[in-house]
């Protein structure tokens, strides 16, 4: 995959083959390794992007994965199942860590908000977990806001799960 003059990794939009298990992969090792997450938080994550990408539809959802030299850098997902009711649901943003800084977290988020925008939808959310703080500056740069917080045990873990969101005004 060649790069762009800048440097920076290729956005590709759309299904590629292999990943589903790709993104599962990089979120299982990741949030392994840096949080202590368990076996459930992986199959959780193969679970719920199987199911998306088993129901995609272009016109609604967005896929879209940073490649650097054939390999995926990042990662983001747009669930457009309920944008019109609850809102689009952002998921499944990663940057793997030898890439993290170099903005393809920002061009990634840029990517999936546009095509929200694009589609009139009037508001995305997303889910994450206190302690993200570099995806938490982009989320804010961007114009979420928290909106909601609570403690839970999941994925071997105690965490305080927070819910962003950010009104398109559409």
């Amino acid at each position: 995959m060649p790069l762009l003059d800048n440097g920076q990794p290729q956005l590709r939009q759309g299904y590629l083959p292999g990943m589903v298990g790709r993104v599962t992969e990089m979120h299982a090792v990741y949030y392994h390794r840096h949080w202590g997450f368990d076996a459930s938080f992986e199959i959780q994550v193969a679970t719920e992007l199987a199911a998306l990408v088993a129901a995609f539809e272009p016109d609604r959802d967005g896929l879209w994965s940073a490649l650097r030299e054939g390999r995926m850098a990042g990662f983001i997902a747009i669930d457009g199942r309920e944008a019109r009711t609850a809102g689009a649901r952002l998921r499944w943003f990663i940057v793997l860590p030898e890439f993290q800084g170099a903005g393809i977290g920002a061009r990634l988020v840029q990517a999936a908000l546009g095509f929200c925008r694009q589609r009139g939808y009037p508001r995305v959310f997303l889910w994450t977990f206190e302690g993200l703080a570099a995806a938490r500056r982009l989320y804010e740069r961007c114009g979420f806001r928290c909106c909601e917080e609570h403690d839970a045990a999941q994925w071997g873990q105690r965490i305080r799960e927070q819910k962003f969101e950010l009104n398109l005004g559409t």
